[in-house]
């Protein structure tokens, strides 16, 4: 998932279901509508008629001022998200703003537009009127008060008070429903253009005693503004999701697959800088590295690589989950990690002077010396002197650039010519294989580990002593620094450590294996054997195929023949008395077998709340997949006695799920004893799994 920008901002529009909009706002290249027009056109056609005329109209309300962006604000995401939706179906994103609210689903239903993408809350009105796609998130409506006002905890002491709430809105109906019978509670109407900060401002300013706003919402304002606080949530949590005409399942279907894909795959976790307890607080090490055969990748749907067996062997030590963060490109890991979205990179990083400027660095745990790469028929230079006249292609962002740097101040007159950031060592060795490159510079294991399999590149010359590699962390989590060093203390050419680097580097047999199974350099980006069938029983019940497939291996690696020992069968180790209650029989069949445990996951999925977002849905179904539904609820009840959030997995219920293995807990649960280690793990596994799938898919 991308990162969205922080900015700050003294005056900040915004909306209650939705975000400032002009001229200026959209992306490059996106159309946006001037204030209060409409759409250019009529359409009421379903995805086929869309994708002719070539354009998905997006619509949002418009806003009373101009606003900077401010991250992780609700209408941001879902506008980003819509207009990537149209960019991958080869639509242009036109952005239609409505002046009111209450009117956009009337401009939706007369064709102005083609989905509302505008914070817009599932009610049982709406539907009525509109298809919506399954939940992109929740909310519940909440009273807003003056942060040094009247404290009220309940409808009752609301009494005496006045209550701005918007109309055309959720609020609105939820106002009438709940307050509007009460005598001593005053309902101020406002205007459905104002934005959330009007409303606010209106509090500030006296016009009204509270307000009704989004809970999401508050969450953004609270970031900025300290003169208002949350008092109490007045609603229950409801969905928010985005609505299409009603007779457009095609358009509907898409978005679903779509959105489904873009909430499995987003963090879970927010930025955190601090130290060592902090981490051992959540109870998850992420680990910054790049995606490529020195340090992290896919071997047959397994997560392998040295560096990864090693940090995971850390995360064990410690008494953590380990979760790996793959940024798009070299030069963004330093930031990634300063900035919070990761706790330590791992990745061959060489310390240089600028770098420690910047983090601070383990002891060493590796030596490479830095090579230059030619083609296999060339001479081997004597000296530097011989790159006289010669090109290095090398990323910008590498330590082999500062080595080439210094070979020109010494004054040999080499060119340097910069590669994409989102380069491989190994990609560039590919073209300079091929000619298209002139020369490289490598690190010794990487170069050993690619002789392995070819013979068209060889190494020309050692430039200098052995450099050293280490881990590296923030320049102020000393705590964390200091675990990592005795970790390697014990580690550091250790049994373990030896298995690995030999594994990765030294055994050939292995790594032409491993090379062959590699799913990033897989011909037509194949997985297994079962992609075709993923892909077809994934589409019937609207799953995204590369979940399904992350939790075939999860089940059975990919054996059709496997029988755990509690009796589940074949490639999705579904249990035989299920197969024939759903009417899919010999599990040894994989196609049935396939359908089976993908019909099943159609069945969970709607044993728990629709309000539910659409990526808490699966979570919770999967962890049902592997303990049973009653289990999850079970956990979901502790989780809400010990005053976690019982529609949150990850750090919520998933901790309540590992307590139900505690007697003083699950003597109280109505199924009782549960592994909860297992369910969590599952869940965890599938997940990291499914995002590198998907990672590898699209690029």
């Amino acid at each position: 998932m991308r990162f969205f920008l922080l900015l700050l901002s003294l005056s900040l529009g915004l909306l209650l279901g939705c975000s400032p909009d002009s001229p200026s706002s959209g992306q490059s290249g996106d159309k946006v509508t001037l204030p209060g027009a409409s759409s250019s056109y009529v359409e009421r056609g379903d995805m086929d008629a869309l994708k002719k005329r070539g354009q998905l109209r997006i619509l949002v309300h418009q806003y009373a001022d101009n606003y900077l962006p401010r991250a992780g604000y609700p209408l941001d995401i879902e506008r980003e998200m819509a207009q990537r939706f149209a960019r991958e179906h080869g639509m242009e994103p036109v952005l239609v703003p409505v002046t009111h609210y209450g009117d956009l689903l009337t401009a939706l239903l007369e064709g102005k537009g083609d989905v509302v993408a505008a914070n817009l809350t599932v009610t049982e009105s709406r539907a009525k009127r509109a298809g919506f796609t399954l939940g992109i998130d929740q909310t519940r409506e909440v009273i807003v008060g003056r942060s040094q006002g009247p404290a009220v905890a309940g409808v009752a002491d609301l009494d005496g008070h006045s209550v701005g709430v918007m109309r055309g809105t959720s609020f609105w109906e939820l106002a009438q429903a709940r307050l509007a019978d009460r005598e001593g509670i005053e309902i101020v109407p406002l205007d459905s253009t104002l934005t959330s900060d009007d409303v606010l401002d209106g509090l500030i300013k006296g016009q009204y005693d509270f307000a009704l706003q989004d809970s999401n919402v508050m969450e953004i304002v609270r970031t900025y503004r300290d003169d208002v606080q949350t008092r109490f949530a007045l609603g229950e949590r409801r969905p928010l999701a985005w609505a299409v005409r009603p007779d457009n399942p095609e358009l509907l279907a898409e978005l679903n697959r779509f959105l489904t894909r873009e909430r499995l795959t987003r963090s879970e976790i927010d930025a955190h800088t601090d130290d060592l307890p902090g981490i051992l607080e959540r109870k998850v090490l992420r680990v910054i590295t790049r995606n490529n055969a020195a340090t992290y990748y896919l071997y047959r749907g397994k997560l392998v690589g040295f560096e990864y067996e090693l940090a995971q062997r850390f995360a064990d030590r410690l008494g953590v989950r380990l979760q790996m963060v793959v940024p798009d490109s070299h030069d963004e890991m330093i930031p990634m990690l300063r900035e919070g979205k990761g706790d330590m990179i791992a990745a061959f990083m060489t310390r240089t002077e600028e770098r420690a400027q910047e983090v601070a660095f383990s002891r060493a745990y590796h030596y490479a010396t830095e090579t230059v790469v030619g083609q296999a028929d060339e001479t081997a230079l004597e000296s530097v002197e011989g790159l006289a006249g010669r090109t290095l292609h090398l990323r910008r962002s590498s330590s082999y650039w500062d080595t080439a740097e210094a070979l020109r101040e010494r004054g040999i007159d080499v060119d340097l010519k910069a590669v994409p950031d989102d380069m491989e060592t190994e990609q560039i060795i590919d073209r300079v294989a091929t000619g298209e490159f002139d020369l490289t510079i490598a690190d010794s294991h990487i170069l050993q580990s690619e002789l392995t399999w070819r013979d068209d590149i060889t190494g020309l010359l050692s430039l200098g002593e052995p450099i050293s590699h280490s881990w590296a962390v923030r320049q102020n989590n000393l705590q964390l620094l200091e675990a990592i060093d005795d970790f390697w203390d014990k580690e550091y050419r250790g049994l373990h450590y030896n298995i690995f680097y030999q594994r990765y580097f030294e055994d050939d047999s292995r790594i032409q294996a491993h090379r062959k199974g590699r799913v990033d350099l897989a011909e037509g980006q194949s997985f297994s054997e079962w992609d075709d069938l993923a892909k077809v029983y994934g589409e019937q019940y609207d799953f995204d195929w590369r979940l399904i497939l992350a939790q075939m291996y999860q089940e059975s690696e990919f054996d059709p023949e496997a029988v755990s020992w509690v009796g589940a069968e074949g490639l999705m180790q579904v249990m035989p008395r299920t197969a024939k209650e759903l009417g899919l029989y010999p599990l040894d069949n994989p196609r049935v077998s396939v359908h089976a445990g993908v019909k099943y996951m159609e069945w969970l999925r709607y044993r728990f709340p629709d309000r539910l977002p659409v990526e808490q849905q699966m979570w919770f179904s999967l962890a049902a997949y592997n303990a049973g539904v009653g289990h999850v609820r079970d956990a979901r009840r502790l989780a809400d006695q010990k005053g976690w959030d019982p529609d949150q997995w990850f750090g919520h219920v998933e901790e309540a799920m590992l307590l139900l293995s505690q007697r003083k807990y699950y003597q109280h649960a109505r199924f009782g004893f549960v592994r909860g280690q297992e369910p969590v793990n599952y869940v965890r596994h599938i997940r990291d799994r499914y995002r590198a799938y998907v990672r590898l898919t699209e690029q």
